[in-house]
């Protein structure tokens, strides 16, 4: 064994399933991108799997592929309803497997779990019962038995499509409260006929679909299970459950995939993809109890985003192989990086959802705040060296500063990087001060280590003007400047009653008393970070939001955990409020819709989340400058961490050679 493989190795042991060799543990497990379109494989998604199967990842399992006519979740699902379906498939194996990996896809029907349709009205949804789901607030038709049959020959087909493909194999959904899922709930599937009633009954419908999988596929193709270990509901599927499901049909499949948690409600699908707030691989747990009760190897995720995470996982047999999913969104080259010892050039994923389920959420291809080229392979594919390289001024160090410059540099540009504070960072050195955000500064430590590798000259401490800038004579200059808080400008004050911006709250500059109210306009992280921040620490808090409620623009999963924990912290959240006045004692809020007055008393501090504004003044000193001057990120128009970093990323790549 090599030296650079010692490090870890069971992570690049490679494994046999079926007949299959796959060259190491790591899996990138199924997920939606949202790349396709009208249902089949394109040159984008093609694109996006390839990278990662080039970055040396042992086992991709391509995203749900709709078995029937009624799967079709969303506008943008792939389906493996039709032989044009092939076609695509074809392309994307090839791709794969040029590059070491081999390829699974999952096959899948939601039941109950719709969340839009082709055309913006509501599609018909299905279900063994009608049995409500809370979440998305869908009251299912019961499937009569002959869609039954015909939902389960659609498995069946499907996977001979894929085969003729040369795709390797099939993964059937029966995971997050999808319909095999559905089936397997009692709570949910009240059928009295042979498909409901007994744990065996309950489990026909799910066996059926293996079989009839296995039945019109060879017998090199591999057959395997995705599946919850727990729904994470009071209602949902447990463990223990789980755990008899799995034995029961163990002989008939070639691996298991674990997850956790359930689309049916607001909680469960948090575990969809966690954020942050959970352990990396707190599932492996539950994973190490069924390696002790099955024969076939066993994928586990949730949250592992470290190769010393996996090779932990590995090396205590409580998984076979490892999903890093957003591990490999965040850095494709992850697994080769690890494997070459280059561990310190491993971009790490920090959890924040923001832009891979949160663009899923709004129907934008996947991709990352921290690696914007993810889900923009075909635009970035070309990354060339420049023929004349250009004398690049970065003014600005956050995470959009930061991106500019090492792309620059690393393009062939001569790059200086200017920073006014003695630190890079920018608001990100302030986010990470937050309760449960301590990852999100990973995003520092992660550029500051491709700028450092790019060779770009950084300098900090230093705050640009027209004069030192003239004295450099670059031929471009990126600002990346920033922002300060917003105050409102309409706002009656006696000025007697403490008033505060966040970023003094998280500096600690103020001393806020006992009981406070933040006004948070913008509806991000930052009203609700702080809110939990205080609350924490003694104060009575009340958070009045300027939207239908807290943290509106948050990723759900990431919103939905925050909203847990203020409301076990006793915060109140007064929604539909703008912020009117201030005396000495209260703050005066007006209904946004109603218009009536809304009066909050005893209150010591009203501390404003109100947005930022952006730090124009070098761009307007810089008006007669005769050379290529970007703005990008909160000095362009203030917005979030993932458009600073894209916009660094995109001016650097087009500048001119």
């Amino acid at each position: 064994m090599s030296s650079k493989s010692v490090m870890f190795p069971k992570l690049f042991t490679p494994l046999l399933i079926r007949n299959t060799k796959i060259r190491n543990r790591i899996v990138s497990t199924g997920h939606d991108t949202t790349i396709p379109t009208d249902g089949i494989v394109n040159d984008a998604l093609v694109a996006y799997h390839r990278a990662r199967a080039r970055g040396g990842v042992g086992l991709i399992v391509a995203q749900v592929t709709g078995v029937h006519e009624s799967a079709r979740y969303t506008n943008h699902v792939l389906m493996g309803t039709d032989d044009k379906c092939i076609t695509g498939f074809s392309k994307l194996a090839d791709a794969v497997h040029e590059n070491g990996a081999k390829l699974l896809v999952q096959l899948f029907h939601p039941g109950r779990e719709m969340t839009e349709s082709l055309d913006g009205s509501a599609p018909v949804a299905w279900a063994p019962s009608v049995s409500p789901s809370e979440r998305f607030h869908v009251i299912p038709r019961a499937i009569p038995e002959q869609m039954i049959q015909e939902i389960l020959n659609g498995y069946g087909q499907a996977a001979k499509r894929l085969e003729l493909a040369g795709v390797d194999g099939v993964e059937i959904v029966a995971s997050h409260g999808y319909l095999p899922a559905q089936f397997l709930n009692p709570n949910i599937n009240r059928r009295t006929d042979k498909w409901g009633g007994s744990d065996e009954n309950r489990r026909r419908f799910l066996s059926e679909a293996i079989a009839i999988t296995r039945a019109e596929t060879g017998s090199n193709f591999i057959v395997g299970l995705r599946i919850s270990g727990n729904e994470q509901y009071e209602d949902g599927f447990a463990e223990t459950s789980s755990l008899d499901t799995i034995k029961a049909v163990s002989e008939q499949i070639d691996y298991v995939s674990l997850v956790d948690g359930t689309s049916a409600t607001l909680g469960g699908s948090v575990h969809i993809v966690p954020p942050m707030y959970y352990e990396p691989g707190y599932v492996a747990p539950f994973s190490a109890r069924l390696k002790e009760l099955v024969d076939i190897p066993v994928i586990v995720t949730g949250r592992i985003n470290q190769p010393q995470e996996a090779e932990k996982i590995l090396e205590s047999n409580s998984a076979d192989m490892c999903g890093m999913t957003r591990a490999m969104i965040c850095d494709p080259l992850m697994p080769e990086k690890a494997k070459g010892g280059k561990f310190d050039e491993i971009r790490a994923c920090i959890g924040c959802n923001q832009a891979c389920i949160g663009h899923f959420h709004k129907g934008h291809a996947i991709s990352c705040i921290q690696y914007p080229e993810t889900g923009r392979e075909l635009e970035f594919a070309n990354k060339a060296i420049v023929k004349n390289p250009l004398k690049v001024l970065v003014v600005g160090g956050g995470p959009g500063g930061m991106k500019a410059a090492s792309v620059a540099a690393e393009r062939g540009h001569n790059v200086s990087l200017y920073e006014s504070d003695a630190q890079l960072g920018g608001q990100a050195r302030l986010a990470q001060l937050l309760p449960h955000r301590s990852e999100f500064g990973g995003i520092i430590t992660n550029l500051s280590r491709e700028l450092e590798h790019s060779g770009a000259e950084v300098v900090t401490g230093v705050r640009m003007d027209v004069n030192k800038i003239n004295e450099l004579k670059p031929d471009a200059i990126i600002l990346a400047t920033g922002a300060t808080p917003l105050w409102p400008i309409n706002f009656n004050s006696d000025g007697v009653g403490q008033v505060c911006d966040a970023w003094q709250v998280l500096k600690g500059e103020v001393n806020v008393g006992s009981s406070v109210l933040i006004h948070d306009w913008k509806g991000d992280w930052i009203g609700m970070g702080v809110a939990e921040h205080l609350a924490q620490n003694g104060c009575k808090v009340r958070l009045a939001v300027n939207g239908l409620y807290a943290g509106e623009t948050l990723q759900s999963y990431v919103r939905d955990s925050n909203a847990a924990r203020l409301h076990d912290l006793g915060v109140e959240v007064i929604p539909y409020v703008r912020l009117y006045g201030r005396d000495e004692d209260s703050v005066y809020l007006q209904h946004t819709v109603s218009g009536a007055a809304i009066i909050e008393e005893n209150v010591d501090t009203l501390i404003l989340a109100q947005g930022h504004l952006p730090e124009t003044g070098l761009e307007e000193e810089l008006s007669n400058y005769a050379g290529k001057l970007i703005s990008i990120g909160d000095c362009q128009m203030p917005r979030t961490c993932e458009e600073a970093v894209l916009e660094g990323l995109r001016a650097a790549h087009n500048l001119a050679d």
